[in-house]
Parts: C-alpha cells; sequence; structure tokens
C-alpha cells in the first residue's frame, strides 16, 4: 500500500530547506514533499496585488486529495484557507508559528515590519535574523543559511508574499470553524510573532484542534526542534494513517 502524503509548507521569504532537518524524521512512514512556494526560490511567480485566495489557489493544484498538509507560518496561512475553501484536499492540519487574529496592536506591528521591508530589504532580512534566532543555540551555519535565502527574493515577489502573510489570517480568522479535520497548532515559547496567545486562538477557533507551545524555542520551530515538530505531526495523524 503507498504511503499517505505529507505536505510542507515554508514560510515568507524562505524555501523548502526549512524542512532538511525533520523530512528525515518522517519519510520513512510518510511520502514528504516540500515545495517552495509560489513567489519563492524556483517556484513559480506571483502576480501584483496577490492575496491569500490567490496564493492558495496556485498551491492547490500540487495537492492531491486527503493529504496531510503541515505549514509553517505564512504556509500555515495557506494551509488553513484550503482546508476551508478546498476540504477534500485536506485530511489533517498542523499549523507551525502561525499567526491567528492579530490584535490591532500586533497587526500594526507587522505592518511596521512590512514598511521597513518596502524601504530596506536588507535591513529587514538583519531584523528578520535577528527576532528569530536571538538567543537560540541554532547554528551559525544555518543562520547564514537563512539570511541567504532572505536576501536571494525577488524583491517584488518577496513584498506581494509579505503583504499576503499581513492580512491573511484576517481572511482566515471568521471561517477557522469551518475546519472539520484533526488539526494541531503549535508554536515556540519565545516566539515574539507568532505568538503562544495566537496558537491558543487558532487551537480555540478550529473545533479538533489542540494546541503546543514548545518550551525555549522561537519563532524558527522547524530548525530549532525538528524532531519534537516530527512527533507532534506523527501524534497527530496517528490512527488516521494505515500503511
Amino acid at each position: 500500500m503507498s504511503r499517505p502524503v505529507l505536505v510542507l509548507l515554508h514560510g515568507v521569504g524562505l524555501d523548502h530547506t526549512v524542512w532538511q532537518g525533520v523530512v528525515p524524521l518522517l519519510e520513512e512512514r510518510f511520502e514528504v514533499r516540500t515545495p517552495d512556494l509560489p513567489g519563492h526560490a524556483g517556484a513559480v511567480r506571483v502576480p501584483p496585488g496577490l492575496d491569500l485566495a490567490g496564493l492558495a489557489s496556485l498551491v492547490a493544484p500540487s495537492l492531491d486529495e486527503g493529504t496531510h498538509l503541515v505549514g509553517f507560518s505564512l504556509g500555515a496561512l495557506v494551509s488553513q484557507y484550503l482546508a476551508i475553501h478546498r476540504p477534500e484536499l485536506v485530511a489533517s492540519l498542523t499549523s507551525v508559528s502561525s499567526v491567528c487574529r492579530r490584535t490591532p496592536a500586533e497587526r500594526e506591528a507587522v505592518l511596521r515590519r512590512l514598511r521597513v521591508a518596502e524601504a530596506d530589504p536588507a535591513k529587514a532580512a538583519t531584523a528578520s535574523i535577528d527576532r528569530w534566532f536571538q538567543g537560540t543555540e541554532v547554528s551559525p551555519e544555518i543562520i547564514e543559511h537563512t539570511r541567504t535565502m532572505l536576501t536571494a527574493n525577488d524583491p517584488d515577489q518577496f513584498l506581494a508574499c509579505y503583504r499576503v502573510f499581513c492580512t491573511g489570517d484576517a481572511v482566515v480568522g471568521p471561517d477557522l470553524g469551518r475546519i472539520a479535520v484533526p488539526a494541531l497548532a503549535v508554536t515556540g515559547s519565545d516566539d515574539p510573532g507568532s505568538t503562544p496567545d495566537m496558537t491558543h486562538r487558532l487551537a480555540s477557533a478550529i473545533p479538533s484542534s489542540r494546541d503546543v507551545v514548545v518550551p525555549g524555542v522561537r519563532h524558527m520551530l522547524p530548525v530549532e526542534a525538528p524532531t519534537t515538530l516530527a512527533g507532534l505531526i506523527e501524534e497527530l495523524i496517528g490512527g488516521d494513517v494505515h500503511v
């Protein structure tokens, strides 16, 4: 019997390599796919005026029916949109380091970061690295690889996708209660942007969801705690998988 399909969607400005610590822990049990999101790396370009619906529509054709979907940051918003609007594609939903129903203060904070990115992409990349990795034990090599990913982006494509990240939680927020599949919301205890409060909000909004906060981890949970994350994904899918 074929292995269940598990698709991992990365965050804004990054690429599939953020999952390199997670994939080896899951590929024996699942057929693991790690596509680059549209607007990133070598993936299809996105149009001006992109919104979350448009981004999700570009991702949907690459998914089989009954995919176990894992999204990180922007990838989580895309995954939530698909679970709401294309439920036949999604067998389970794991939202990693996801924003949810930002407060006015939280929305203004991310819009300030967007304005910095519009004015000075290099400065925005440095600020992201500091916000994601400050005080962590992640190796300098991984930090520099992440910096390279961020600075290699086409500025216009990055900004189009970043705007989706800034606004996408307002798009999916009212409809999270329509998600009917087993779900998990997980973030790091020290994530300054996708905070534990947001993860609690997300799990409360999705009927069949639980929430997990991983101690001592910041935003880059797939990089900082791949073993923990892989275990949580397997635990969520659990009895829904027959191999």
